[in-house]
């Protein structure tokens, strides 16, 4: 495949420049008044077993943040364990997250495949692992090794998904993308409960096995990588082919022990301890130290994991803002919702799957479709209209009348999932689309990161409301059991919550409203690849 060699840079005020004649570009990377360029590169051929392997990865990854939740009776019943099972959920989450900018860079560093390959690896192996543990203490361990390899397929992923494809295509891969994520998400439960009852809860893991195998087997297969020594190298690093590949370890190390000081109090506090108890103050000052010394070692690093650029360039760091502020409002509907549709609605476990499942139809639909609008008004101007929308549905849920109908908060769930997609995509492809190859991975992983933190202190702050709300009404009634907890207090307490979750959706639309350019600064395909770096799919 060919194309032209132009060198694009930045200038200090987030503008590209480049060291050929170019056309002024647009939001969708194209030339106003013209038609296809010659040299710009084309959609490469054969992606067809390359994305399936990406979409293989995903629900991978997807899968196994949920799955193991309804086969908790069964695993402490055969392993015990009762009093630590939560890290089951809580290991697999933080090596997944704090893993995420050490991958992103990794693939800037030496190329998506090989970090890949690494991470389907090292995700089989420990479900092979957790397949034949013999204690839950053995078993959260071989989960964080899960774990480890969940943060390669997450942010790698993405990232070949945005080297394959142009900009136009993009939205298309990527609501797939979403779909397999919402989808496996929603299945995982019902999935593991299945088999937990009808098999063994080893099942949940080994099952991973031969699709895995087949994602692995295709990616070595299918996807061409060219030699990284010829790559043009990162904003602010040393230009030269041979140059050596640097990785920062101790940059990497002390993220890790940030990321796990960090989100260890927020996933335990208030659960395995008080918040405001010596476990929790202890853990708080720790991360608070380990970030301090976290910015020394990467200020003075040579090839840093988390660089400068990534929260000094305004686009990029409005968008790691905002989709924190996502992460932590999406809190609401996928833990809060289903306790709402069982104790309030009176539902099962699977008619409550559904009333969430709801907004994975939407949201992929019109993620696909948002390029028709942003191509018109802009990447920032749709997302604002996406989370406008997406904090009008969320500020409606308290109004919903008690006791309600199914269909009403069903209905909720799925306007939510169409403004969330409206939100989301063209975000991510809008700031995949500002930087060059060899940033991208560090650029994607850096947003994933930001979301998986704010799930994390969505989770912790929205628990907390919750909780306070129900104590409340237990002191109210004069109850000792929580057990008696009418359907009215749950509901108040989940309306709360629903109105955190449009706060977070406001705080989402202030940065974007004010931290974002108005017009994304969009680099054309042939600005984001040379020659030597191009990737492709045979």
């Amino acid at each position: 495949m060919e194309c032209c060699s132009i060198h694009a840079s930045w200038s200090p005020g987030g503008n590209v420049s480049g060291t050929a004649g170019r056309a002024d570009r647009t939001e969708d990377g194209a030339t106003p008044g013209g038609p296809h360029r010659p040299g710009t590169p084309a959609a490469p051929r054969g992606r067809g077993p390359v994305v399936a392997a990406l979409m293989t990865g995903m629900a991978l990854a997807a899968l196994d943040g949920t799955i193991v939740s309804t086969a908790v009776p069964q695993i402490v019943g055969d392993l015990g364990g009762l009093s630590v099972f939560s890290w089951l959920f809580s290991g697999y989450l933080l090596a997944v997250t704090v893993t995420l900018p050490v991958y992103g860079k990794l693939s800037d560093t030496f190329g998506r495949k090989p970090v890949l390959i690494a991470g389907i690896v090292l995700f089989l192996t420990g479900s092979l692992l957790c397949a034949a543990a013999w204690s839950m203490e053995s078993l959260i361990a071989f989960r964080i090794v899960q774990g480890l390899g969940g943060g390669a397929l997450q942010g790698t992923v993405q990232t070949i998904a945005a080297d394959l494809y142009p900009l136009k295509e993009r939205p298309r891969i990527q609501a797939r993308l979403s779909t397999v994520w919402a989808a496996s998400s929603v299945a995982g439960p019902a999935l593991g409960g299945l088999l937990a009852g009808y098999a063994d809860w080893r099942w949940i893991f080994l099952v991973n096995l031969p699709v895995g195998g087949v994602a692995l087997w295709l990616i070595v297969r299918h996807l061409a990588e060219p030699d990284r020594a010829g790559a043009r190298p990162a904003a602010g690093a040393r230009p030269g082919p041979r140059a050596r590949a640097r990785v920062d370890w101790p940059g990497a190390l002390a993220i890790f022990a940030t990321g796990t000081s960090l989100l260890t109090a927020l996933v335990q506090g208030g659960v395995a301890w008080p918040w405001l108890s010596a476990p929790s103050l202890a853990l708080f000052a720790g991360a608070a130290a380990l970030t301090a010394v976290t910015v020394l070692i990467e200020r003075r690093a040579a090839e840093p994991i988390i660089p400068g650029w990534v929260w000094r360039r305004r686009t990029i760091a409005a968008v790691n803002l905002s989709l924190g502020a996502l992460g932590l409002l999406m809190v609401a509907p996928t833990v809060f919702l289903p306790t709402y549709a069982q104790s309030v609605l009176g539902l099962g476990p699977i008619a409550a799957g559904f009333v969430l499942s709801a907004m994975t139809l939407s949201w992929p639909i019109t993620a696909a479709l948002s390029n028709r609008v942003y191509n018109r008004i802009g990447f920032r101007l749709t997302a604002v209209t996406g989370m406008t929308l997406a904090v009008l549905v969320l500020l409606a849920f308290p109004l919903l009348p008690h006791p309600g109908e199914p269909w009403q908060p069903a209905l909720l769930m799925l306007l939510l999932g169409a403004a969330l997609g409206l939100f989301q995509l063209p975000l991510i492809v809008g700031v995949q689309s500002t930087v060059p190859w060899a940033e991208r991975g560090t650029t994607t992983a850096s947003v994933l990161f930001c979301r998986q933190v704010g799930q994390s202190v969505g989770a912790a702050v929205f628990g907390a409301v919750a909780n306070a709300v129900l104590s409340t009404r237990l002191t109210e009634g004069g109850l000792d059991d929580p057990a008696a907890l009418t359907p009215a207090a749950v509901d108040t307490a989940v309306e709360y919550v629903f109105a955190g979750a449009a706060a977070a959706g406001a705080l989402a639309l202030a940065v974007l409203l004010t931290l974002a350019p108005r017009r994304f600064p969009v680099l054309t395909d042939d600005d984001r690849t040379t020659p030597d770096d191009h990737l492709t799919a045979t």
